[in-house]
């Protein structure tokens, strides 16, 4: 039991009647809610200014062509 506490990375408690559950704080914040990823688009896309970023050109066709060699 001690080194259970000393975890800070552990959910506290059991499951049901054993304990506390995992449905407190921030284990339950994560259980119940649906992770999706948000992307939001500087105004200035250096990685498109670069070329990283479609469409491509005859650049970027070239420098991938020699990357493979």
């Amino acid at each position: 039991v001690i080194f259970h506490v000393s975890m800070e990375d552990l959910p506290f408690g059991g499951v049901g009647p054993s304990g506390m559950g995992s449905y407190h704080a921030i284990e339950g914040f994560r259980e119940f809610s649906h992770a999706r990823a948000v992307y939001h688009q500087p105004k200035i896309d250096i990685a498109k200014l670069a070329g990283l970023k479609p469409p491509y050109g005859k650049a970027t066709d070239k420098a991938a062509a020699n990357m493979m060699k």
